[in-house]
């Protein structure tokens, strides 16, 4: 087997693979013989076909499989021990001539591939790049407070009702007099929520209403007849329910106010456990800690982001084959993929250069993601998607139950080890470039991701 490499363009290589017979034959022997074991056809024992049925029947395909897998492993030792770098797999090439399996003995294999072209992307202490250290004002801290107390807002009574509020009672038909009908629906302890009536006009009714008032409204306008919200409110089956279109009493027994919870022990306790916070000024410290470290992992982010474009800057448009490129994206995508390959083709291009600037500065930088690292890393996402849901107080035992969960689904894995990447990449480069420390607040740090 011979296999041989030309480069049409720096850009693209031209890999040929010729197999001989001799390349091919006892694998092919070895496959007919194991598949004349398993053999069953009318009139011959199992296992005793004989071999010249055999090969007629299924020789030519075997010998299609055992020569694609030879040429196969021929062209992937290649590509490794040449050490090439190739963009995408290989593509049989275009101009390829037909061969033919049941004539032919010695084949001849070309396939294109897609080199990534050659720059330097290494960076000095001459580099210089911006980063944002992000200020955690008193603002920040007192909206992370109001976030908690929202999170553990409790009921609590009112007197007079006010939008959002759970109003309880009980309702009664009326006849055309506005008084009780006879015969008519009535409930006790109904519940109502004046803020999600669809008509603005039956809301109205209710503003300013006190416990104990008596308020006339329409149930069947205020949603809009919609069966389900017609059966809660009379309580009775749906079907029944929305033919019941007129007007109702309701007497308020009682109004319910979701209020925030106070900054007291109890709230500490729900956020960061027993005791482990004693006073507000604790509270908010830590609090204030906290985004610190979490606007740090940002301001690192953005390092990294002001990293690409600098070398972006300096490298220009790496140069592609773009059509081979197009080839290899549609030949691994559904066909249904190729109008919106074509349609995405730029940013696709934009993301390769970057993932290949990104690989040469993780050589340069030497990092690895350890085991320990990547489970670290994944705790912290555990931990992160918990604290959105307000549960900022949860055992380390149970986050390393769901970070290895996270860690067991393949699509999760990578995307933690390219986080974990990116961590130790944001710290590396730090000691490399020369950094541009700017003080920001929050507002002014979004912004300019705006102007991406």
């Amino acid at each position: 087997m011979k296999v041989t490499l030309d480069k049409p363009t720096a850009q693209r290589g031209l890999i040929t693979v010729n197999i001989q017979q001799t390349d091919y034959a006892a694998q092919v022997e070895k496959a007919l013989k194991d598949y004349r074991k398993k053999a069953q056809l009318p009139g011959f024992r199992p296992g005793m076909v004989p071999m010249g049925i055999i090969k007629k029947r299924v020789g030519p395909s075997i010998k299609a499989e055992e020569v694609d897998k030879a040429v196969t492993k021929a062209l992937f030792d290649y590509i490794r021990e040449e050490k090439l770098a190739v963009l995408g797999q290989p593509l049989p090439d275009e101009t390829q001539e037909p061969q033919r399996i049941e004539t032919q003995d010695d084949f001849t294999f070309r396939f294109d591939v897609a080199l990534e072209p050659e720059f330097d992307a290494t960076l000095t202490a001459k580099d210089q790049i911006p980063y944002y250290d992000i200020t955690v004002d008193d603002a920040r801290v007192d909206e992370q407070v109001k976030g908690f107390q929202q999170r553990a807002m409790h009921p609590v009574e009112a007197k007079e009702y006010e939008d959002g509020d759970v109003l309880r009672g009980n309702i009664c038909e009326l006849d055309e007099n506005k008084a009780p009908k006879e015969g008519g629906v009535a409930a006790d302890e109904v519940s109502l929520m004046p803020k999600y009536f669809k008509a603005d006009d039956q809301k109205a009714y209710f503003e300013g209403a006190m416990k104990g008032d008596s308020v006339i409204f329409n149930p069947s306008v205020a949603n809009d007849g919609n069966e389900a919200e017609m059966g809660a409110i009379l309580k009775m089956p749906k079907e029944e329910a929305v033919k019941h279109t007129g007007e109702f009493m309701f007497t308020i027994t009682d109004i319910s106010r979701m209020a925030p919870h106070p900054v007291d022990q109890e709230l500490f306790d729900q956020v960061y456990g027993k005791d482990a916070v004693k006073s507000e000024d604790e509270f908010r410290a830590r609090i204030k800690e906290e985004l610190a470290q979490q606007f740090a992992a940002d301001s690192d982010y953005r390092l990294l982001i002001d990293v690409r474009e600098h070398l972006e800057k300096r490298l220009g448009k790496l140069p592609f084959d773009e059509e081979l490129l197009r080839r290899i994206l549609k030949a691994s995508n559904d066909e249904n993929e190729a109008e919106k390959i074509d349609q995405e083709f730029d940013k696709s291009l934009a993301e390769l250069q970057w993932h290949l600037i990104r690989q040469r500065l993780i050589e340069q930088t030497a990092v690895k993601v350890e085991p320990q690292e990547l489970q670290a890393t994944a705790q912290q996402a555990a931990r992160f998607q918990f604290a959105q849901y307000g549960m900022t107080n949860i055992p380390d035992e149970y986050l390393k139950q769901y970070a290895d969960k996270m860690l067991q689904d393949e699509n999760q894995r990578r995307s933690l080890i390219d986080r974990a990447i990116d961590t130790k990449l944001s710290a590396a480069l730090k000691n490399v470039v020369k950094i541009e420390r700017k003080q920001v607040s929050l507002d002014e740090f979004n912004k300019l991701f705006e102007k991406a």
